[in-house]
Order: structure tokens, then sequence, then C-alpha cells
């Protein structure tokens, strides 16, 4: 049997390759980079361990599932640590909010801010519930191949006013504006626009408090090293350093996989996690995409993009919260420069993230290791990040020891940080966008690229640029998708796994 071959090792390809191997198919991973995450990779410096990308894990379960299809106990590969509080949100005018998972603190804190708003989070929060049990539990593993199963969907949509923003739907419910953006600023951890994202985004609320938050013990990194060794046990063909040329095309299917060094790969099926739009723009031939012309995948708006700075101290500030978002004195203001002016603002709102906070085995003893994320616009700006990537870190770390960390430039050991530049060049993502397209309406569900291609046979998606979406629980659901799409093998032609029962817990 040709095996299926799966493009790309973020989140999306790794889960896609152990469930197409559990479904029986022989596997082949293809990697561009030296090593496997694609955006969740790890940059190592100095003795500190930099998570590249996501640090931030909900539903956990979706990582369970895969080891347990595998016939493995999660348990015996990795470990999550729950972060409290979820978030520290601390505001320009001084103040501060911690977003907490426990019912009774979290109502607390939003009367320390404003006791009118208590109410009315409680109805945002059943409201987002409801959201929650139609756009996550009902639809976010179900393919949207064709406009009926969109249609399908449309009254319980009404229903639930996702025509409104995030943003809007919330202020239907919340008054004081801090707490606004706390419970708005969501959508930003997918790349979408609080203020244009569809409300439907608001069971991202729900299923943070549904699961909680938690960290991985290493780093995010330990999820790619557990997945990777899954792999290794389950006997995925892995190959590094493998960048794909083309998606060679036969009688309207998909028959091979080329690389950049003239290597070729016969598949059964191909699963792309690599960009949708640059796998059709890049990879696969114009006679072959029909639907998927150069004017459908330059017409997709992407998702706004990230400067992402990473440093080690030899100080401790054990005050700080594991995750923080640090506002700045602007919200719409900052949101229109980055998404639609799409020019770099003299002003920045950040997320921090602490790992030290939970983990000290990610920096040397006695110091911090931080990473902190500002987003910024895609490179549909025009911005120069080899002239202004230097005074930008400059200014973010002025801004942090001023706010919150006093005395990091002078304790500064290590540092270095990606812009958008990486995200175009290094992770091949079409305009640097850090999240695919966009979150909003018009590019959602059915509207979003499909799990399977209209164009090419044999061709699949998973990934933040497929349905559901970006955000670790959506591209991890895109690979439950690809299950319910791809062709399933009869028992007696599924290639067997090696045995290994679940380990018996206590």
């Amino acid at each position: 049997m040709k095996p299926v071959v799966v493009i790309g090792s973020g989140f999306g390809g790794l889960s896609a390759a152990i469930r197409m191997r559990v479904l029986g198919y022989p596997v082949v991973l293809l990697e561009a980079l030296p090593e496997a995450g694609g955006r969740a990779r790890v940059f190592k410096q100095d003795g500190f361990s930099f998570d590249a990308g996501p640090t931030v894990i909900t539903a956990p379960y979706l990582f369970e599932e895969l080891f347990e299809a595998a016939g493995r106990d999660w348990r015996d590969y990795y470990e999550l640590m729950p972060v409290d509080p979820f978030y520290r949100i601390m505001y320009d005018d001084g103040s501060q909010f911690d977003y907490v998972g426990d019912e009774e603190r979290l109502l607390a804190n939003i009367r320390d801010l404003n006791p009118e708003d208590v109410d009315g989070y409680l109805k945002l929060a059943e409201h987002s519930r409801r959201i929650f049990d139609v756009g996550y539990t009902e639809l976010a593993d179900i393919p949207f191949g064709k406009v009926t199963d969109m249609l399908k969907v449309v009254p319980d949509m009404m229903k639930l006013e996702n025509y409104r923003s995030v943003y809007g739907l919330v202020s239907k419910y919340i008054k004081d504006e801090r707490l606004r953006q706390a419970f708005s600023f969501q959508p930003l951890l997918i790349g979408g626009n609080p203020f244009r994202a569809t409300s439907i985004y608001m069971l991202i609320h729900w299923l943070e408090r549904k699961w909680g938050v938690h960290y991985a013990k290493g780093g995010t990194t330990a999820l790619v090293n557990a997945l990777t060794r899954l792999l290794d046990e389950l006997g995925v063909e892995v190959h590094y350093n493998a960048p794909v040329a083309e998606i060679e095309v036969t009688n309207g299917q998909a028959s091979a996989v080329r690389l950049e060094d003239g290597r070729r790969f016969e598949a059964s099926f191909v699963v792309s996690n690599a960009d949708p739009t640059m796998t059709y723009r890049t990879m696969v031939a114009p006679e072959n995409r029909r639907k998927h012309s150069n004017r459908k995948v330059n017409g997709v708006k992407n998702s706004m993009s990230l400067f992402v700075a990473y440093f080690g101290a030899k100080k401790i500030w054990p005050e700080q919260a594991h995750h923080t978002i640090v506002l700045g004195p602007r919200y719409k203001g900052l949101l229109d420069d980055i998404f639609d002016k799409k020019v770099l603002a003299d002003d920045f709102s950040l997320y921090l993230h602490a790992p030290t906070r939970s983990d000290a085995s990610v920096a040397p003893p006695g110091h911090e290791n931080m990473y902190v994320l500002s987003p910024v616009p895609n490179t549909k700006s025009g911005i120069d990040w080899e002239k202004e990537g230097e005074a930008y870190f400059d200014r973010i770390m002025e801004s942090l020891e001023k706010r919150m960390l006093p005395g990091l430039r002078e304790n500064l050991v290590t540092s270095k940080f990606i812009t958008p530049t990486y995200f175009e060049e290094e992770l091949r993502s079409a305009d640097g966008a850090a999240f695919g397209p966009e979150p909003i309406l018009q590019q959602s569900a059915w509207f979003r690229y499909h799990n399977e291609s209209e164009d090419v046979k044999g061709l699949y998606f998973v990934g933040a640029g497929t349905h559901p979406g970006a955000g670790v629980p959506g591209v991890l659901c895109t690979s439950k998708v690809l299950e319910r799409v791809v062709p399933h093998l009869s028992p007696s032609e599924r290639l067997p796994l090696p045995e290994l029962k679940l380990r018996k817990s206590a």
C-alpha cells in the first residue's frame, strides 16, 4: 500500500499522522524545518528553552485522545500543569484583573472592578456556554464541505446572535470598559479582531472555563516531543529538512509529493498541514486548481502577524503571573492600526509569558525565562522589519521595565526576536500571517478552506487554515475532521499497530 504523505509537522500534521496511522495506513511525514513543531517549535539559546509559538494549552483531552487511540497512556509521555490565574490583565491606568477558573473568585474579581457587572457576566457566561454547545461540541469536528452544511446551522447562529462581533456581544452584558476588554481579547489568540470576529468565537471563553488553562512541563515543545516519540513507536517515517516543491496530480488525483531536492514520495493521498493558500499557490500546478485560482487564493484576507521577543534574565520577578496581558492606552484604535491601516503604532498591547513561574527547568538556576508577544500588521503593511525590529524590541523592553519588570534591561543575559518576516519566509505563511485566514464570519466554517480539496481528489488539509480554524484546540480538531473525510480501510487492509496496552493507572 502506498503511504499517506503528510506535509508539515505542526500540531495539525503531527495529530493527522497519528490518526492516519491508527486508521491502518502507512504514513510518511515531511517537514521543511530541521525539527518538528512548526509554529510550536522550540528555540534553545544560552541554556534557555523558549517555546517559539503556542504557550496556552486548553482542551487537554484532544492530546489524550491521540495516545489512547494508539493504545498508549498519555501520562507516560508528558505532564500538564494547571495555571492560576489563567491570565492576569494589567491596564494602562494601573488597575489589574485576574481571570481565574473558580467562579466564586472570578465574580469577586469582577466585583472589585465594577460590582454592577457581576450579573451581566453571569448572563454572558451562560450565553458563551450555549455558543460552545453548538459551535464547539456539535460542529468543531464536523466537515463543512457543502454549502448545505452551512445552511443547516444558520438558524442556530442567528439565535445565538453570531451576527454580533465578540466585542459587541460582550458589550451587551458588560458595562465597564476594562472588563469588556478582559472578556473580548480571546479572538486575538487565534488571529481575530474582537471588533469583527463573529461572536461564535465566544466559545473560547467557555472552553477555558470548562477545561482550564494548562502548561506543559518543559514547555509546549514537550508535547511536540511526546507526539514525535509516538510517531516513532508507530513506525511513521519522518523526514526533516524536506521542503516540498510540488504535489503531483495524476488524472485529478494527488499521486505523489516531490521535494525541492528531487526526492519523490508516492502517496495514497496527501494531507497538507501547510498554509492552504501557499499549498495551492506554490505546490499545486495551475492547471490542477480550477477553483483555487490565483485570483481566489490572493483574495483571502489573512490574519495579523506577531512580533515575539524571547529573553532570559539573571533576576527573578516572582510576583509576576505565568500569563499576563499588558494592555496599552488604546484598544479599538490599536486594533484598527494593526488590522486595517496596517501601520506600526507608537503604542502596543502585549502578552507576557513567564514559564519559570511554573517550571524552573526552562532556564538556568536563578534565572528568568520570558517571552513577550505583540500583535502587529502582516507583511502587506510593507514595514521593513530589518530596520524596525531592534527599535521595536527596545521599546517593548523599556515598557516592560517601567510597568512590571524593574531592572529588566540591566539583567538581560540573552534575547532574540521574530517578526512577520519569519512567518512568511521560514514558516511559509501567506502575508506573514501568524494564524492563517482571519477568523471573520465570511472565512469560517464552509467559507474557510475546506478540509477536503474541491480541486484535487486525495488532497486534504489540517491546521489553522482549514475548519474549524486556528488555536491549539482548533488545529487538533482539524485532524478529527480529517478522519471523517478520508477513505477508511477494511480490517484486512490495515497495517497493524505495534502492540502496547494502556498502563493501568492507580
